[in-house]
């Protein structure tokens, strides 16, 4: 934002009604020094003359009083200030402030087209260390005093000039390169905020000149974490804030400067999308993800972990980040991870698994001794846990100390089961989990073979899930998955029932059970049948092999 800033002091003769003149420029401020005292006891009232519009009325405050863009407040010496931020051409004009009873004055203020180099500035710097930041100006300011202002809840104060020093802030003019530096050293979270670097271009009216408007943000970084994934494999990164669960989170890159902030409804270009809230969820979270290219992100507001997802690691992936939490407006609180893709071509492997309903064991292997991490894709490719009462971590077994194979079992195997699974490794670290992907399984299901003979009948069961009662089914052959799929034929919501020839399709949603029955059987029936249920525009398949003696 850029703002000018103007400081009036005006010693007025007792009585006199005399005007003050105020110019400032377009997107900047004035700040003026009435010379008049606050008298806290008394209302404030402010108008613009002419138009006869009413900025504030008959207000009474301690020490400020705020108005849109308008701001009156009491300074340290106890004088009533005026402060009017972002101005625009329709600001111009004459308006008068009074305290009831006490006094009043004039104030004629010319809005101009901005002149100069102003520029705004984000700072960011470690707790503890020094801040440094340089404000330009123009040549014709080379001689005038060099100050720095505080914007305060309720007031600007001086925080640094050339007769008012600090201890730990300094200013050194470089004259030849036309601009001025400020440190800051050993910084602590009370100096966050935004800072107004000022030259001073009238010596008589105390008016100074705003070239930089720098906001300086305070960052604690409370651990180191390394961590690393293989390239084309997922990882899920854990970010735990505990004392600050509702406080907006974020990940950034620190070699763009953090400029770019992933945060789930705060920054970045992110939108919803969908998250199951039945059997498989992280904890069941109650709120949505948010999806910016390939990485997803979640903020559990209740267990303060903010939940980052990499779909698919790539090279440019490596690096250090900051994954943090805003604390209060200019300080934050981080953790520094340090983020490595390796690159084998044993991983990520690729597994597909064909089982019966029931109960499935499946085979993991993962390349280091941790913590084993057993996921399931949701429609959105986001790796969700799985309720523990379906899975079961069996004995695992180690070849070499590097690489071990774990043996996972699902129970209660369902027409809901089959989809991508992933097997990571998970490590824990003082604020952080993170889960490397490394073994995708794509699990199908299918029933035991039915045997008949020409001539007979056969039944076809296929049990499904409750949820998908409503929803109509169908049965097909063969390459039934892809887009020259023929089903034999299909039910409708309406219709439980539906009969051709020698087939016929039942659905039962009491038991859950989509019967087909083939009569007069012949050689041609023999092959591969598929089962499915339709979700809106998708198909969920489930495999059968009816096969003919």
């Amino acid at each position: 934002m850029k703002i000018f800033l103007i400081f009036f002091t005006f010693y007025l003769m007792s009585g006199a009604a005399k005007d003050i003149d105020v110019s400032g420029y377009s997107g900047g401020s004035v700040l003026v020094d009435s010379g008049k005292l606050w008298f806290s006891d008394s209302a404030k009232y402010m108008h613009k003359l002419h138009e006869w519009g009413t900025i504030t009325y008959n207000t009474k405050h301690e020490k400020w009083i705020n108005e849109g863009r308008f701001t009156l407040f009491k300074n340290n010496e106890g004088n009533l200030m005026i402060y009017i931020r972002d101005l625009n051409k329709r600001d111009a004009g004459r308006y008068q402030i009074r305290v009831e009873g006490k006094w009043s004055i004039d104030i004629t203020l010319k809005v101009e087209k901005e002149i100069c180099c102003k520029m705004s500035k984000r700072v960011m710097v470690n707790i503890g260390e020094t801040a440094t930041f340089r404000c330009e100006y123009s040549y014709s300011h080379i001689n005038d005093f060099k100050i720095i202002f505080k914007e305060g809840r309720d007031s600007i104060d001086t925080i640094c000039s050339r007769w008012n020093k600090t201890e730990r802030f300094s200013i050194s003019d470089d004259k030849h390169k036309n601009l001025f530096s400020v440190r800051i050293t050993a910084v602590t979270p009370d100096d966050g905020g935004v800072y107004l670097c000022g030259v001073w271009i009238n010596r008589h009216s105390y008016s100074y000149y705003i070239i930089t408007t720098v906001d300086l943000h305070i960052m604690t970084k409370v651990g180191v974490s390394r961590v690393s994934g293989y390239s084309g494999g997922g990882l899920m990164i854990k970010c735990e804030h505990p004392q600050y669960k509702t406080k907006p989170k974020y990940i950034c890159k620190e070699s763009d400067g953090c400029s770019e902030r992933k945060n789930p409804g705060f920054w970045g270009s992110f939108h919803k999308i969908g998250t199951p809230k039945a059997q498989i969820s992280w904890d069941d979270p109650w709120e949505e993800w948010m999806e910016n290219g390939d990485v997803s992100l979640y903020d559990d507001t209740r267990a303060g972990v903010l939940m980052v997802f990499f779909r698919e690691l790539k090279a440019a992936d490596a690096g250090t980040y900051r994954c943090g939490v805003e604390v209060s407006r200019y300080n934050e609180s981080f953790t520094e991870l340090q983020l490595s893709v390796k690159h084998d071509v044993k991983y990520p492997m690729v597994v597909t698994k064909t089982a019966y309903l029931g109960e499935v064991h499946i085979s993991c292997q993962l390349p280091e001794e941790h913590k084993v991490h057993f996921c399931k894709e949701d429609d959105n490719h986001i790796c969700q846990n799985i309720s523990s009462s379906k899975v079961t971590e069996m004995s695992g077994s180690s070849e070499r100390n590097e690489e071990r194979v774990v043996t996972v079992s699902i129970s209660n195997v369902s027409v809901r089961d089959a989809g991508v699974y992933w097997c990571g490794a998970e490590t824990r670290d003082t604020y952080l989990t993170f889960i490397s992907l490394t073994t995708k399984i794509q699990l199908n299901l299918i029933m035991a073979p039915v045997v008949r003979r020409e001539g007979e009948s056969a039944e076809i069961f296929c049990p499904y899930d409750s949820i998908y009662k409503s929803k109509p089914k169908s049965l097909c052959k063969g390459k039934c998955s892809t887009r020259d799929r023929n089903p034999l034929s299909e039910t409708v919501r309406e219709e439980k029932e539906t009969k051709t020839d020698r087939l016929t399709l039942k659905d039962d949603v009491t038991a859950s059970v989509f019967t087909g029955s083939i009569t007069a059987l012949t050689a041609e029936d023999a092959g591969k049948y598929w089962c499915a249920v339709t979700l809106h525009s998708k198909k969920c398949w489930v495999k059968y092999n009816p096969t003919l003696g």
